[in-house]
């Protein structure tokens, strides 16, 4: 049985009814391909977490597609809101039923729903999630941080709840700091992507930033550099990192054998910062990215860092 994902076949197998296995393989592929910085962290975990977060990964992922999806296809005119409403419903319904312990041969409802039956994830954070991702639909610029804290949590925070229930944790506060953590990410995420964005014609960070910096919507989407930009960005970065930094008393928290693979999505993830610093905070004609060999180098360092917090 074969099954395709954005075009490509990831799936290869028989004519025979899908496999649980199959399922968790398809999901493991989707993260490979679209996620490189997940995908490395993820095989610090042991095989029985590590399939339940490529499940969640492959759930999150198909609901960001059908999201961007559907925005191209109503600015082309091609999709009517009325469609798009019905298609949110539809997956609202086959998530409702994979909760209810039906997926209709689906590998990723198979592969969520084997999931659930070990770890307990309220059905509300996916669908957190589906009205986060449905935001840049009708996208409409954050007046405040408060504004942009919001949407972060939904399409980032959830993330990391949803993996501290597959992780395990001895104590409640950890979910506090999970949802530091996924603050952190999104702030990453969008300071990493603000050239996409401009020419998507979005601004991400909080207008009320901009008026503080004494930098106009007109200089930043004509892209201006000049030192009150630079100032604006050394200000976001320092209020990713403080997030990041509360976000590690979370790391302790959670069962031992997770700690590493969460230290290195944190880690890397956080020196997506220093290269923006080292690229002069020009965010505009370069996109921060970290190599595989950065991202490897950084690994005996995560690992002494684990060891202190076990010890």
């Amino acid at each position: 049985m074969n099954y395709s994902y954005n075009g490509k076949t990831i799936v290869h197998g028989s004519d025979t009814e899908l496999t649980l296995e199959n399922a968790f393989d398809y999901c493991r592929q989707i993260a490979k391909h679209h996620a490189k910085t997940f995908y490395l962290a993820t095989l610090f975990l042991p095989k029985p977490q590590r399939n339940p977060i490529f499940a969640m990964y492959a759930l999150l992922r198909t609901v960001d597609d059908l999201v961007d999806t559907a925005e191209d296809k109503l600015t082309s005119g091609s999709l009517s809101q009325n469609e798009l409403n019905g298609m949110m419903k539809d997956w609202k319904v086959r998530l409702e039923e994979c909760y209810q312990g039906r997926h209709h041969n689906d590998p990723i409802m198979m592969a969520w729903h084997a999931t659930l039956q070990e770890h307990a994830i309220p059905m509300e954070l996916p669908l957190d999630l589906m009205d986060g991702v449905s935001m840049d639909i009708e996208f409409k610029p954050f007046e405040t941080f408060d504004d942009l804290y919001v949407y972060c949590y939904k399409v980032a925070s959830v993330v990391g709840l949803m993996c501290s229930e597959i992780f395990g944790y001895s104590d409640k506060k950890a979910l506090d700091h999970a949802i530091e953590l996924g603050i952190a990410m999104q702030l990453t995420n969008i300071l990493r992507d603000i050239g996409e964005d401009i020419d998507r014609g979005r601004i991400y960070l909080p207008l009320e930033d901009l008026e503080r910096f004494s930098y106009s919507r007109r200089e930043f989407m004509q892209k201006t550099m000049n030192d009150n930009f630079r100032d604006l960005i050394r200000f976001q970065i320092e209020r990713a990192r403080s997030y990041y930094r509360a976000s590690e008393k979370g790391i302790p928290m959670l069962e031992q054998q997770s700690r590493f693979a969460v230290l290195v999505s944190s880690e890397n993830y956080s020196n997506i910062l220093k290269t923006i610093e080292n690229n002069g905070y020009d965010v505009f004609s370069q996109r921060a990215y970290r190599s595989l060999y950065q991202k490897l180098s950084t690994i005996p360092y995560i690992w002494y860092r684990s060891r202190v917090m076990s010890s």
